[in-house]
C-alpha cells in the first residue's frame, strides 16, 4: 500500500463520501446507558469522538452535549446534556482492558472532566500513531482519505446537539467520526504487522525564476 503524507482540498472534494454502515443507537436514559455499556464492555476496541453545542456569542461556552463511542458493527450516541457522564461510562472508559481510539482525545477529554472526574486508560491518540506511517496531515477527514480514499462529510458539525431530537444528519455525521477512528486503527495496525506499505514522497513544486532584467 502507497501511503501519503498529505492530500490537498482539491483532491478532497472529488473522493466519494463515506458514512458509517451499521446501527445506530440514541442513548437518552440511565437505563438505556447501562445496556450500551454492558455491549461495548465486550469490544476489544473503541472508537470515541464527542460534540458541543456551537456557541455564535462572545463569551458563552457550553458543555459536552454527546459522546460517541463505536465498535465496527454498531455506534451509541450518549445524550450527556440529558443524562450526565453516568457512573457505568466512566468506568468504560477508566477500563483498561479496551482500547480506546480517538483523535484530539485531549480536546475530548477535557470537555468530558467538565460533566465529572475520571481517569482515562488505555487510549490511542491517532494524530500521535499516523506519524510512524509519513502522515502529516492530522484533521480526521484527511487522514481516512489518504487510508481510504474517500471523504468524512463535516456539513453537521456546527449544527445544535443540544436539540430535542437529533436529526438522520446529525446521528450519521456522529457515528461515522468514532467508527472512523476504528477503522484507521485497524488499518494501521494491520500494515504495521505486514509492513506491507511504502511512504510516498511528495515531488517538489516546480518554481519559475523571472530573469528579466537581470
Amino acid at each position: 500500500m502507497i501511503v501519503r503524507r498529505t492530500i490537498d482540498k482539491d483532491e478532497l472534494k472529488e473522493l466519494p463520501k463515506v458514512v458509517f454502515p451499521g446501527r445506530i443507537h440514541v442513548i437518552q436514559s440511565e437505563s438505556e446507558t447501562e445496556k450500551a455499556v454492558a455491549y461495548l464492555l465486550s469490544q476489544p476496541i473503541l472508537g470515541i469522538d464527542s460534540e458541543t453545542r456551537p456557541s455564535f456569542t462572545k463569551g458563552q461556552s457550553h458543555k459536552v452535549a454527546l459522546l460517541q463511542i463505536s465498535s465496527e458493527e454498531c455506534c451509541f450516541l450518549f445524550r450527556l446534556n440529558m443524562t450526565g457522564l453516568t457512573q457505568p461510562l466512566v468506568d468504560l472508559l477508566e477500563n483498561p482492558g479496551i482500547i480506546k481510539v480517538g483523535l484530539s482525545l485531549k480536546d475530548d477529554f477535557m470537555m468530558l472532566h467538565k460533566r465529572a472526574p475520571f481517569n482515562q486508560q488505555s487510549c490511542i491518540e491517532l494524530q500521535d500513531y499516523v506519524r510512524q506511517f509519513g502522515i502529516q496531515d492530522k484533521s480526521l477527514q484527511k487522514i481516512y482519505a489518504i487510508l481510504f480514499k474517500e471523504k468524512i462529510s463535516k456539513s453537521q458539525r456546527l449544527s445544535n446537539w443540544e436539540a430535542d431530537v437529533l436529526s438522520e444528519g446529525q446521528k450519521l455525521y456522529a457515528a461515522t467520526d468514532a467508527w472512523a477512528c476504528v477503522e484507521i486503527y485497524n488499518c494501521l495496525t494491520e500494515l504495521e504487522r505486514t509492513g506491507d506499505y511504502e511512504i510516498k514522497e511528495e515531488e517538489p513544486i516546480e518554481t519559475t525564476v523571472n530573469t528579466n532584467g537581470l
